[in-house]
């Protein structure tokens, strides 16, 4: 296993995290982990360690605008019949590496063999929803698919992690109210004083920046 699949390996419990936020919604658990999954290998593929964020706070939003897209879609995403052929080759391919090798082939592997960037690969994959394991190392579990519990704390990171992507999207002034009303608990009148503003001006902009998080942390 490379470097790459390792790190999508260890983060797929944020998949599990960010699907569960959608249970019950009109979309199959499995389709939902299936974009997830696809968003996860977008976030690693283009994250870059020079913004001085964590990986997992990238890959948040990123896992969860593939979910949010089949929502957009009505629950099916368009297979385009360049892909609909790729899908098919990566089915060829799969079985012949299996015959070879005994395993199923990794993202990596399919795009090195298919000379194939890894994201068309793994879009592929999804739109045919194949049984291939995104990260599989090909060891004694080769034929185990990959399902990772999560704990209630990992449903509390990422609804952390959406917060704090929205929180960036706010303006310094709009920051320092949330910040003052949600963060230090002051009352509108002493946010008020502390901004040089009027209580009623703060209450105004507070359900102005409320109704705005709202919108963005909502499908």
């Amino acid at each position: 296993m490379n470097e790459r699949d390792k790190i999508v390996e260890d983060n797929l419990a944020l998949v599990h995290a960010c699907c569960k936020r959608f249970r019950n919604r009109g979309i199959e658990y499995e389709e939902l982990f299936s974009a997830g999954c696809v968003g996860l290998v977008k976030a690693v593929n283009n994250f870059n360690p020079d913004l001085k964020l964590q990986l997992s706070t990238y890959a948040v939003p990123v896992i969860l605008g593939e979910i949010k897209r089949l929502f957009r879609d009505g629950g099916s995403v368009k297979v385009s019949r360049s892909l609909k052929e790729l899908s098919l080759k990566i089915n060829r391919e799969t079985q012949a590496f299996q015959d070879k090798f005994g395993r199923s082939p990794t993202v990596s592997e399919l795009s090195k063999n298919l000379c194939v960037p890894e994201e068309k690969v793994a879009d592929a994959i999804n739109a045919s929803r194949y049984p291939i394991s995104l990260t599989n190392s090909g060891e004694d579990d080769e034929n185990r698919q990959i399902d990772l519990p999560t704990d209630d704390i990992m449903d509390k990171l990422t609804e952390k992690l959406a917060l704090s992507e929205v929180i960036n999207l706010l303006s310094n002034d709009d920051k320092k109210i949330i910040e003052l009303r949600y963060f230090k608990f002051q009352t509108q009148s002493e946010t008020a004083k502390v901004l040089n503003m009027t209580q009623v001006q703060v209450s105004r902009r507070e359900k102005k920046i409320l109704t705005f998080m709202r919108e963005k942390l909502s499908v």
